[in-house]
């Protein structure tokens, strides 16, 4: 069953289907071939998307759309170049500064680099940056959104794996700013070797009091979420929902920069993301339930386990896995196939499980760097209109800091554990 299952999916993705095609149509053929009701199909599917957490996927990509469409993300990065001031590399470093900041309203790598992508390349290149270069950063900063909350990867995995969304959301926050820090210095480091322009921003400090009164409302956002789920009141789903209303606000009263015509836009864009993502989520549930039904997440735990019971070694065998699997398959549609399998064996061996949910999606966000399938690289080039060749040269010096902060977290469990079990007493 899992050999004509794995053929049919494979046969399809290399033929050019739709992930969400190929995971649909394989399933479908092995459940019609082994004489199960076809009413499966759709039983299964709609159970998947059964899911309260679920909700919280559409009001987040919404509450990102919306303060994109009110301009915000400039005056963000106005703000940070203008409290960096002229250091030498000051417009990259203020590139991956802005990234951690509306990481905190838009959960998705994608929807990072879609908001603030032309504005980051744009802003580096006038300062004489190499395009390739101008590209690379900005795609390795968007792996910093889909590990600090809100992470709508995360809050899929947590529906699928059994863990506390808000406990994993929480868990996100120091791995995403050890991301920042390495990033960071990864930047300073090539700012020395490669003498990268000083920014030409002169502001005073009025001008700096100004621009932080203006940009206040987009700050506060992040930090009304992150309070939302550390007060225990509000899961993701709430707190999505009061990120939705809080970005109305400022987009109608404060900014006063939200028309028609951007809430509109802003619908359109939520409609057919969240689309996307659950014709995905459905799908897997099925190729999934194909794979539970024949017994592999079981046969796998055996293998996993009868190689070695180390947590460790069983982590950096997992990085090795979906390493790989991030260069061939879309992050959400890898969560909800091999999440189920390798969860239970990790938990089994000692690994934390919420350690284990942000080494996940942290090896799946590099993914998004990697080709053939790195969805990060191919939405960059459509912003640029650059060679994908030339992407990919661009951000090869940022895979040093990502891989190390993988290593990292996977190595220190403390660095996901800690603040969610403090704060969770």
């Amino acid at each position: 069953m899992t050999a004509l299952l794995l053929s049919i999916f494979f046969v399809l993705l290399i033929a050019g289907a739709p992930v969400a095609v190929c995971l649909g149509l394989s399933a479908a053929v092995v459940i019609v071939s082994e004489g199960l009701p076809v009413s499966v199909l759709a039983q299964r599917s709609l159970n998947a998307l059964d899911s309260s957490p679920l909700l919280a996927v559409p009001l987040f990509i919404f509450a990102a759309a919306l303060l994109n469409a009110t301009g915000v993300t400039t005056h963000l990065f106005d703000l940070v170049r203008m409290v960096l001031g002229r250091i030498r590399g000051a417009v990259a470093q203020v590139s991956i500064l802005v990234s951690l900041i509306f990481s905190g309203v838009s959960g998705a790598a994608l929807a990072d680099i879609g908001a603030l992508g032309k504005i980051q390349i744009d802003q580096m290149t006038r300062q004489g940056y190499r395009p390739e270069f101008a590209a690379g950063l900005t795609v390795a900063a968007a792996t910093i959104g889909p590990i600090f909350p809100p992470s709508i990867p995360i809050i899929i995995y947590a529906s699928v794996a059994n863990v506390s969304a808000v406990q994993l959301l929480l868990a996100g926050i120091v791995p995403a700013l050890l991301l920042t820090a390495l990033l960071m210095v990864q930047v300073g480091v090539l700012a020395r070797v490669k003498s990268l322009p000083r920014d030409t921003i002169a502001a005073r400090p009025s001008d700096v009091a100004r621009k932080a009164a203006i940009s206040f409302p987009a700050l506060l956002a992040p930090v009304l979420l992150i309070g939302g789920l550390m007060s225990g009141y509000f899961g993701p789903t709430e707190v999505a929902g009061v990120t939705v209303a809080y970005a109305l606000f400022i987009g109608v009263v404060i900014y006063r920069s939200l028309t028609l015509r951007g809430l509109v836009e802003a619908l359109k864009e939520t409609t057919t993301s969240t689309a996307n993502i659950l014709f995905v989520v459905a799908t897997a549930a099925l190729f999934a339930w194909v794979l539970t039904l024949d017994q592999v997440p079981m046969k796998v735990s055996a293998l996993l386990l009868g190689l070695t019971e180390n947590p460790l070694l069983l982590l950096l065998l997992v990085n090795v896995l979906l390493l790989v699997v991030g260069m061939v398959l879309e992050s959400i549609a890898a969560i909800l196939i091999i999440a189920p399998i390798i969860a239970p064996a990790l938990t089994a061996a000692g690994v934390d499980p919420l350690q284990l949910g942000i080494v996940f999606v942290l090896n799946l966000m590099i993914g998004l760097l990697t080709p053939p399938v790195g969805m990060s690289l191919y939405m960059i080039t459509i912003i640029t209109r650059m060679p994908v060749t030339r992407v990919i040269a661009g951000v090869m010096p940022f895979f040093i800091p990502l891989i190390l902060s993988l290593l990292v977290v996977s190595a220190v469990p403390a660095l996901s554990t800690w603040l969610p079990e403090t704060l969770m007493k």
